[in-house]
């Protein structure tokens, strides 16, 4: 069985990560409305009936601002950490709320959601792989430091979301004031892209299909830029910038890498 992923926006501006098969589907934050979100996967064919779950990363506005009402309107369990929750306050209805522990795996359908701690400048942090049966997706943005459980996760993934946040010297000579620039790039904050190449070309898998570059900051990247640096490294993997301003179309993962590359614009799996 094959997954299906996009990212329906993907910046400080909101964050939302679609992974799902042909019966049921999570979202991955919901940092952008949930009318727009609605809009979103309805131009990719994609309907909320198929999405059983919300799973929140870390509290960050930009992550969690499209989550009570997507929660309530849909009825949606919220996975989240009890430290997550905590820096929220009331944010989140308790009804809707279900507690996420590091290394869990949660099961909903045929889908395996299994969380682990990430390095971030938040309460309780934490990165996520999907899976189906033989397939694996991770997805892996607002990463301090590419530490010793990212570089094991991320060594099983046939797909990815990975931050590739800034250019080091577009953030060292931009106009951020010292403190920000710290904060980005001193090991609580954000992946390079130095740092996110560093990590695809020492420790991705052959099975390797997908790689969707995320989290691009607005003032110290640039989505050309960093797509024609992994592009030049990617040996057969598809290399997609996700967007701040829309959603990336809908991409077939199946666990092949014999199988021909399927870019799915608005999908037509007997959803609509």
């Amino acid at each position: 069985m094959c997954l299906y992923i996009t990212s329906l926006n993907s910046g400080s501006n909101g964050n939302c990560y679609y992974i799902g098969n042909d019966e049921e589907a999570i979202l991955v934050d919901a940092g952008i409305s949930c009318r727009e979100t609605e809009k979103r996967m309805a131009r990719l064919g994609l309907p909320m009936s198929k999405v059983k779950a919300i799973f929140v990363s870390h509290e960050h506005a930009d992550h969690i601002r499209g989550i009570p009402v997507l929660a309530k309107k849909f009825n949606l369990p919220v996975y989240i950490t009890k430290g997550t929750l905590l820096s929220l306050g009331s944010m989140i209805d308790l009804q809707y709320v279900h507690y996420l522990k590091e290394f869990e795996t949660i099961t909903i359908g045929s889908l395996h959601i299994t969380s682990f701690p990430k390095v971030h400048d938040a309460a309780e942090p934490h990165s996520f792989i999907v899976s189906c049966r033989d397939v694996k997706v991770g997805i892996f943005t607002d990463l301090g430091v590419v530490c010793d459980q990212l570089i094991r996760h991320f060594s099983q993934c046939h797909a990815a979301f990975l931050e590739a946040n800034y250019d080091e010297e577009m953030l060292a000579n931009g106009g951020y004031p010292y403190h920000l620039k710290r904060r980005i790039s001193g090991g609580k904050g954000h992946l390079s892209n130095k740092e996110a190449l560093g990590l695809f070309l020492t420790h991705r898998p052959a099975h390797m299909t997908h790689l969707l570059l995320a989290h691009l900051s607005k003032n110290n990247n640039a989505p050309q830029l960093v797509e024609t640096l992994f592009k030049n490294y990617a040996d057969g993997v598809h290399v997609v910038v996700a967007s701040r301003h829309e959603e990336t179309p809908v991409y077939y993962i199946d666990g092949n890498t014999g199988k021909p590359l399927e870019v799915l614009g608005q999908l037509d799996l007997g959803f609509n």
